[in-house]
């Protein structure tokens, strides 16, 4: 009996004495402003509406890429086809000569990726904590290439790699990441920078203390923490570089085996019949399901660590 008192003793009155009112309040508003009910049927109209946006075109396509003759023709028809029809996917195979074209993509955009994955880090490293004669300047010098449009540094860039004879090979798109520039080349440096920037000097601090060079503190003491930043910049890189058709565009001329980018312009199909005509659209959607699909691929499996990446190198901030 006595312990029955003390807990009704113990238990809060104000609850108690809350009326029907106070509670449906409770419920709607909450008791901080993002923890009512109506604040988060608010967000996920927000949330739902956002993915509707971004996934409706990508359901468009696939959708499109797999109607048959019968439901192109029918006007009732508009999502979901009676059946499923392949020819698309196989035609758009064919005309992108899909295992060349993606061999050069996947080969040019991984090795400019671990390029730039190496040579951006070294360079952000440096600027973090490294100190160098004129720092702030040739940083200022960074910050000029990534505002400057492409289109600006493209025909001095063309007449050099004549000189050399690079054009109508692969040396333009590979040798710039190798010195840490190449494509969005100077976003990865000021990511690397300041995501080194945040890191602790105790770190460096106690290496050079047992002797480490300013090379061995880098590969061996801070690289392999910067795992966050490494995803981000690999991930930004990979999906840029595969996404590219403008350098390709002017660098590869002759080239028959030319990336996805590409082959998605040159692969044209015959639009002189009226059945051409009218699988002209199902057959863009094939080829550019064939031209997405490898980059959602690897988003889907590296997610988790891209968002630890994003939040950690300060993007969101």
């Amino acid at each position: 009996m006595g312990k029955v008192i003390n807990a009704l003793r113990n238990k809060p009155i104000r609850p108690m004495l809350m009326g029907t009112g106070e509670r449906i309040r409770l419920i709607l508003f909450g008791k901080e402003a993002d923890k009512g009910l109506l604040f988060r049927l608010f967000l996920y109209v927000i949330l739902i509406e956002t993915a509707y946006l971004y996934l409706n075109p990508i359901l468009y396509m696939v959708t499109t890429m797999v109607k048959g003759l019968q439901d192109l023709l029918d006007p009732s028809v508009n999502w979901i086809p009676r059946s499923l029809y392949w020819g698309h996917l196989s035609k758009a195979w064919t005309l992108l000569r899909y295992p060349v074209s993606f061999s050069v993509s996947f080969g040019l955009s991984i090795v400019a990726s671990l390029f730039q994955l190496v040579a951006c880090a070294m360079a952000g490293y440096a600027f973090a904590r490294v100190a160098f004669p004129f720092k702030r300047f040739w940083f200022a010098c960074l910050i000029f290439t990534f505002v400057i449009p492409p289109q600006v540094t493209v025909l001095p860039l063309i007449l050099m790699y004549r000189e050399v004879g690079w054009v109508d090979t692969y040396y333009p798109m590979i040798v710039p990441a190798l010195f840490g520039h190449g494509l969005k080349g100077a976003l990865y440096v000021i990511i690397y920078r300041q995501f080194f920037s945040i890191l602790p000097k105790e770190l460096e601090e106690a290496a050079k203390i047992d002797g480490a060079s300013l090379y061995r503190v880098f590969f061996k003491v801070m690289l392999p923490i910067a795992t966050p930043a490494i995803v981000v910049v690999f991930l930004f890189s990979f999906v840029w570089n595969w996404n590219d058709s403008y350098y390709p565009m002017m660098f590869l001329f002759k080239m028959q085996d030319v990336p996805l980018s590409i082959a998605l312009t040159k692969a044209t199909a015959d639009l002189s019949t009226e059945e051409g005509q009218l699988f002209a659209k199902s057959l863009d959607m094939a080829k550019s399901f064939l031209a997405v699909m490898p980059p959602l691929i690897l988003y889907l499996f590296s997610q988790r660590w891209f968002v630890e990446g994003v939040e950690r190198t300060g993007l969101v901030e």
